[in-house]
């Protein structure tokens, strides 16, 4: 109905000039069949199935949406992404402030200290849990970390008192329920009690710390401390440089996993075992070796880490292929059109429509397939499928081998060429464009060869004129 109220003042209008150019003696021809109103009609029905292909988007985004409160129900009873910062030394200190000449108060506050050498080496233990179709990725992990702090007989602050009896260490943990058994901290010989504390160290995150006390250790200018904790996570595993000089090494049982952050590790990626190692020192990163309380330090902005989780998963490789609708439509229109033209069998409307609503539905069924068997093998299926039924239903229609052979192969490069251009994304822009610059021209070639005006009704112009 939309496409004949679009259509119809332009069927109007050519009925007028009909009798007015002597088309009376010419033998009748029907608008609704000329190269004219076909190429009108496609053009709009190319335009009105861009309305369930906008559907398809929603639908992605909704599955996707579902899939990401899936796997966050999932990790809220395991453990949820960890960002592990360790150690660093507090000690509180009191001095008296005098403000705008009023009586002196009594001010307390914290002194934090990073280590001088810092070493981390973890082993992850990554494992899938699915619930329904939905897959998310969980890890246990041991970390060893060890180091000293020094210098410490140097640290002062003006017209303040340091109280050292009241010293404690500071285990930042993103997530403590991911603690599964009691860490076992060590200053030099002797093996310290840890309990959990409300101090942050994450500007942006509510992150939990386990806490040291330090009052029945005697040291002196230097404290050597070493540790080694069991922890449970999801989806990835974060650090701070928080040493002066800080060396990570991550070791794990994952085949694709991505570093995130702005530091890059040194790495080994086999078939199923990773490793990667950073080496930090404290001119790479801008965090001071001490600070107070009252002072603002982000230290999320120099985090860095191991991604268990692809970086474009199915549902993203689903989004990319819907956003190409509009030219798979096109393009196979355009194919039916020509065949029409040169075989001079009559292809309805209402047939555009059915095959229009078969390549809507290869991306219904690129998405359902994907989210059972993955995207690349749901991508086979899917365009197999369709490839198929649009060439059997065409062949039923124009009955001619070559034509059919010759649709069946361009849809079969173009469905290739789409999956090429999914995987190499550096490059999908400029593949993209030489390919629809290729494809223009061979639509331009073709198209001299229709006759899209009728030469008599030309000619029967130029004598009335």
């Amino acid at each position: 109905m939309l496409l004949f109220l679009v259509l119809r003042p332009v069927y109007n209008h050519f009925n007028k000039n009909k009798n007015k150019i002597g088309m009376e003696d010419t033998p009748k021809r029907k608008f609704e069949q000329s190269v004219m109103f076909k190429g009108i009609a496609i053009a709009v029905l190319i335009l009105i199935l861009l309305i369930p292909g906008a559907m398809i988007q929603n639908l992605i985004e909704e599955r996707q949406t579902r899939s990401h409160q899936t796997v966050r129900i999932i990790n809220e009873k395991w453990s949820s992404e960890q960002t592990f910062c360790a150690p660093i030394l507090i000690v509180p200190f009191s001095r008296m402030v005098r403000e705008n000449a009023q009586t002196p108060r009594l001010e307390t506050n914290m002194l934090f200290v990073t280590p001088k050498e810092l070493k981390i080496n973890v082993a992850l233990t990554p494992e899938e849990r699915y619930f329904g179709i939905y897959t998310a990725i969980l890890y246990k992990s041991e970390i060893h970390f060890e180091g000293y702090f020094s210098e410490l007989e140097n640290l002062k602050i003006d017209n303040a008192t340091l109280q050292w009896d009241r010293a404690q260490i500071v285990i930042g943990i993103s997530d403590l329920r991911g603690v599964t058994q009691i860490p076992n901290f060590s200053i030099g010989s002797k093996t310290l009690e840890t309990n959990a504390g409300d101090i942050s160290l994450y500007a942006d995150k509510s992150g939990k710390t386990l806490i040291v006390n330090l009052a029945d250790v005697s040291y002196t200018d230097s404290l050597h401390f070493n540790c080694t904790m069991n922890l449970n996570g999801s989806s990835a595993i974060n650090f701070i440089p928080i040493g002066r000089h800080t060396a990570v090494t991550v070791a794990g049982e994952w085949g694709d996993p991505s570093f995130t952050g702005i530091f890059s590790p040194e790495r080994t990626i086999e078939k199923d075992r990773f490793s990667a190692e950073w080496n930090i020192l404290s001119f790479n990163r801008e965090i001071p070796d001490t600070w107070t309380a009252n002072r603002h330090v982000d230290l999320m902005e120099h985090f860095f880490g191991v991604n268990l989780i692809e970086t474009v998963d199915h549902y993203q490789q689903n989004m990319r292929t819907a956003k190409y609708a509009l030219m798979f439509i096109a393009l196979t229109f355009v194919v039916f059109f020509f065949a029409e033209i040169f075989t001079k069998k009559k292809i309805h409307v209402f047939q555009y429509v059915l095959v229009g609503i078969a390549l809507i539905l290869f991306y219904s069924l690129l998405l359902s397939f994907s989210e059972q068997i993955g995207f690349k093998w749901a991508y086979l299926v899917a365009s197999a499928a369709t490839i198929s039924m649009i060439t059997v239903y065409f062949h039923s229609l124009i009955k001619q081998i070559p034509a059919t052979i010759t649709l069946a192969g361009i849809m079969f490069i173009l469905y290739t060429f789409m999956f090429i251009i999914l995987q190499v994304q550096d490059f999908a822009l400029l593949f993209g464009s030489i390919f629809l610059f290729v494809i223009l021209g061979v639509i331009m070639f073709v198209s001299n060869k229709i006759k899209f005006f009728d030469e008599e009704t030309e000619e029967v112009k130029m004598s009335n004129t």
